[in-house]
């Protein structure tokens, strides 16, 4: 079969892409899948990549073993098309999209690839769009009564005093503040006083015109991966403790934070994290996997904290490393999710 991993992309999370990607090209199951690689440049430009897999992690494929290519947007055709000297066809089976952030993980290659009738990785558009905007998904979240954080929100043109005030009143400090849609904490900051949440704001509105706004919640940050479409189960779960002030973009790509798989937490109230896991994959409409967030207080309180529709995939990231102890191995696990792609209708 005919896999093509797609990676890059316009985002802000490209390079971490190129990470993801390269790990799964390497460890895909090379007796079952034949892999076409497809790059996105930071300027949206379309290629299939023939050269070494080495140079995609370090963003150097770009230039050479290239073909720029795009999809036969004819329903059910599958087809990629080539442009070199002349047009040529190759059929793809799936696509996996390995697209994090912005124009990715955000509901946009979803629908196209639903508008070309070709089977994908991971979660439809509706989901991933929703899951990727935190207002979206705090919404639901509040809907169903799943317990998380006190939050605002506003667009840019709301952001004033008046807002300002009100969501002091309603938070009370630290805040947290963050882009409504971007991912591995991309413009995220931790608000202290008035002067550092306009601060925060004013960073968080460069990645996007609307801002979420949460109470801080005191307790460790567990994650739980989850896979599958109808039926899904639960990982087991693992804990993330940040070697900054909380675990931003540097904590988790740049500077080592700890992180401890299985979780040293209660086998109860790993359970409670699992079902809760499962309850708002199924409530957004999860296909395919999602890595679900939480925080556990002291007093063993249990707050859902956000969803990642195509979260990092790496050998040693948090996603398979919890299937992996849960019995999954990683080459195993793309393999379940083609076969979870292929099997759900589109």
């Amino acid at each position: 079969m005919n896999i093509a991993v797609v990676f890059g992309g316009k985002s802000s999370e490209h390079d971490v892409s190129l990470v993801s990607a390269t790990s799964i090209i390497k460890n895909i199951n090379k007796e079952k899948f034949n892999v076409i690689m497809i790059g996105i440049t930071k300027q949206g430009e379309w290629f299939r990549y023939s050269g070494d897999i080495k140079d995609i992690q370090n963003d150097k494929w770009i230039g050479h073993d290239c073909e720029k290519c795009q999809f036969d947007m004819t329903y059910g055709s599958k087809d990629l098309l080539l442009f070199g000297e002349e047009i040529k066809r190759i059929h793809v089976d799936c696509v996996f999209p390995v697209l994090h952030g912005k124009n990715g993980e955000d509901g946009t290659i979803q629908g196209f690839l639903t508008l070309c009738g070709i089977p994908f990785v991971g979660c439809d558009m509706l989901s991933s769009a929703m899951s990727m905007d935190k207002q979206i998904t705090n919404v639901m979240a509040d809907y169903v009564g799943i317990k998380q954080a006190k939050w605002t929100s506003c667009l840019d043109i709301d952001f004033d005093d008046e807002f300002i005030d009100m969501t002091i009143a309603k938070l009370g400090f630290p805040i947290f503040v963050k882009p409504a849609n971007a991912g591995s904490s991309v413009g995220v900051s931790k608000a202290k006083n008035r002067e550092g949440l306009i601060n925060a704001a004013n960073l968080a509105f460069t990645h996007d015109r609307k801002v979420v706004f949460e109470e801080a919640i005191v307790g460790l940050e567990v994650e739980c991966a989850v896979l599958g479409n109808e039926a899904p189960i639960a990982s087991r779960v693992g804990s993330v403790i940040a070697c900054g002030e909380f675990y931003d973009y540097d904590s988790k790509y740049i500077n080592e934070s700890k992180i401890e798989i299985p979780a040293n937490i209660d086998k109860k109230v790993e359970a409670r994290i699992q079902i809760a896991a499962i309850e708002i994959y199924k409530i957004m409409g999860c296909s395919g996997l999602s890595r679900i967030d939480f925080f556990l207080t002291e007093k063993n309180e249990i707050y859902f904290n956000e969803l990642n529709t195509i979260p990092g995939f790496t050998s040693i990231s948090m996603y398979p490393s919890l299937f992996g102890i849960s019995g999954i191995s990683y080459s195993d696990l793309i393999t379940k999710l083609i076969e979870f792609a292929l099997a759900r209708r589109i």
